[in-house]
């Protein structure tokens, strides 16, 4: 009898368990969505989705623009003397790129062509991003906006910036 309610207690445990992580694994993933989301959404696109708002016919083909431009990847580094933002820009003609600084803020943008596919029938995968894309970020160190070199090679846009050397602090000594 002992041995029975021992049993039916550890499997209610283990069945709370279980359900336990299963919660926190749905919580999980739904965080996951959102930080999915907050990558390639605004704040303002995140606030104005409709949690009560039926889902779009994923059966129709959309052929509307897209409402916001397809988000940049990019690496961002430094060495001894240089700040550098490397750019995957495969595909993407350098008269088709825009990189501007102004107070510390880098913007890239351009167009990402998919050349011509006008004769194109039927679509069986469309996961490349075709279209504009832009990407505006704050450098992490002051820098000499007017000494910058940027080179588009074999589809990487490389972005340096020389570094504003920031002074040491000078030790006092005390008499």
């Amino acid at each position: 009898m002992v041995t029975v309610i021992i049993r039916r207690t550890i499997c209610q445990m283990s069945l709370e368990k279980v359900e336990d992580i299963m919660a926190r694994k749905q919580n999980e993933d739904l965080l996951i969505e959102d930080e999915l989301a907050a990558a390639f959404l605004s704040d303002d696109d995140l606030s104005s989705t409709d949690a009560t708002a039926p889902a779009a016919n994923d059966d129709a083909w959309d052929d509307s623009e897209e409402e916001f431009p397809g988000q940049l990847a990019v690496d961002v580094y430094e060495t001894e003397e240089k700040l550098v933002v490397k750019a995957r820009t495969a595909g993407v003609n350098k008269e088709e790129l825009d990189v501007s600084i102004s107070d510390g803020i880098l913007t890239i943008s351009g167009t990402l062509s998919s050349g011509d596919d006008s004769d194109a029938v039927n679509w069986h995968i469309q996961e490349c991003y075709w279209g504009e894309f832009s990407r505006t970020l704050a450098l992490p160190v002051n820098v000499k906006e007017d000494e910058v070199e940027a080179v588009l090679k074999d589809g990487v846009l490389t972005i340096s910036f020389s570094k504003i050397k920031t002074e040491l602090a000078k030790k006092i000594q005390v008499q």
